[in-house]
């Protein structure tokens, strides 16, 4: 067997890496040539690279080590139970005391009536246990054409069949036989793109109506379930207009459809609430789970399911199910994950001391002359990118151009800020403070000026037409 440490020369790991490893969402060749990033350590809102770079993370990761890194209390509870029970399973009439905790726990901080878990290993997992668990509920209660499910383009819900097909990516469609049938999308509630010369409050009502006239096209005897995220994260952090999730939740009651609400991005905490759901007001009858659950140190999914569906999907054989559902290990450290967000008094963090103080430092970033707007809940926000601001135009360039280039200064200024497509996105670890803030907002405006330097010097500040 080959081991290998972290002191390495970067060049040798890199080649490994390319020698062996495929990477996700990535054209690989391309990656081999340039060699990917090694990180070695981290700590707090920092990441450490092989050549020995301090790096301050304002993506937690892929959106969900929102307890920071090098929290010992979580190392040392999966120590704990892989020395006591490191593996049993839940099938076959069987539990174990983490998954009992866990699912206990996830009870008293969900909505009222929602008191019930399904446990998956990751949110791609858990939205593909939502397709079967609507049908399911639906053919028990006489409905077997129930099975129709509608969701928004440029939405993420996973990256497996179902979910990826749930997903309104449509560069994820063009690959593998996405979606499967009986999956429809409708246009997302994105104004600052999409919204034209309407104000917000008239757009996000008639984005919201498109469920409705979808529902009626389909025929509401055949429509199974509406899923969305409360804010969409992947999509570019698309924070709908106030008019947007209300009315949602309206068409959702008369048409007497299950509504879907993907809180792997938005939930313990993210929005400023346990659940993004709260912050949006709406009332969902399932609830995905994952990312910020154990904070991204172990993988662990699921679906918080209400009661009304709950009773009926327990009447039967719900044929279902994952090796390592409920895995003792990873429910152990997500509970301690719940403990230390509560005992910290995350969402007060978030709501009074953080959250507050990124606003205000993306309020004055977005004064940038490359910064079209803010879009902006909680600990998530994305600052699209345009030629101009008045007119929110696109760059007359291939879309993705710009914040790719300013994705790569963000990298060489030692700060992960994701771009999707021109768009910069961020969404710190949810412990991060007012003094790290600035530092990253410091780089941040270095990267913006970099970008808008170059953009400058190559004559690309241009509008499309």
């Amino acid at each position: 067997m080959t081991s290998i440490t972290n002191h390495l020369p970067t060049a040798e790991l890199q080649a490994l890496d390319a020698a062996h490893h495929m990477h996700p969402f990535t054209t690989n060749d391309e990656l081999s040539e340039k060699g990917a990033r090694v990180i070695t350590r981290a700590k707090g809102v920092y990441l450490y690279d092989s050549d020995g770079h301090e790096i301050i993370d304002a993506m937690a990761g892929l959106w969900c080590v929102n307890v920071g890194y090098g929290r010992e209390e979580l190392v040392n509870v999966a120590s704990r139970q892989m020395m006591e029970l490191p593996y049993y399973n839940t099938f076959f009439n069987t539990t174990h005391t983490p998954a009992i905790a866990l699912a206990a726990e996830l009870a008293k901080l969900a909505p009222e009536g929602m008191n019930q878990v399904f446990f998956a290993g990751s949110g791609s997992e858990a939205n593909d246990t939502n397709i079967r668990m609507v049908r399911t509920y639906w053919a028990e209660k006489g409905h077997p054409q129930k099975k129709h499910i509608i969701s928004r383009k440029n939405a993420y819900h996973g990256s497996s069949l179902g979910s990826g097909s749930l997903g309104g990516m449509s560069y994820m469609h063009a690959q593998g036989g996405m979606p499967i049938p009986d999956i429809h999308h409708i246009n997302q509630p994105d104004w600052w793109s999409e919204g034209g010369d309407h104000t917000p409050e008239d757009f996000g009502l008639a984005r919201a109506q498109e469920l409705e006239a979808k529902i009626l096209e389909l025929g509401a005897e055949n429509v199974a379930a509406f899923i969305g995220e409360p804010v969409q994260g992947a999509g570019g952090v698309i924070v709908a207009p106030d008019t947007y999730w209300p009315e949602i939740q309206r068409i959702c009651d008369k048409y007497e459809i299950l509504l879907i609400a993907d809180e792997v991005i938005c939930g313990f905490g993210r929005t400023g609430n346990w659940f993004g759901s709260t912050t949006v007001g709406i009332r969902p009858h399932i609830m995905t789970i994952a990312k910020g659950l154990s904070s991204g140190y172990v993988p662990i999914g699921g679906s918080i399911v209400c009661d009304e569906v709950a009773e009926v999907i327990n009447a039967v054989e719900f044929n279902h199910g994952y090796t390592y559902s409920g895995h003792p290990v990873c429910a152990a450290v997500a509970l301690e994950n719940l403990r230390i967000l509560q005992e910290t008094d995350i969402l007060h963090h978030v709501n009074h001391v953080a959250g507050p103080a990124l606003k205000a430092g993306l309020e004055k970033l977005a004064e940038h002359p490359l910064v079209g707007g803010l879009n902006i809940c909680g600990m998530m926000a994305s600052l699209p990118l345009t030629p101009d601001k008045a007119s929110r135009a696109k760059f007359a360039m291939e879309p993705g151009t710009v914040g790719f280039m300013c994705r790569e200064r963000c990298f060489a200024n030692n700060l992960v800020m994701r771009h999707v497509g021109d768009r910069m996105i961020i969404s710190p670890p949810l412990v991060i403070t007012p003094e790290e803030i600035d530092i990253f907002l410091e780089r941040a405006q270095k990267a913006l000026d970099e970008t808008y330097a170059a953009l400058e010097e190559g004559d690309m500040l241009r509008a499309a037409s």
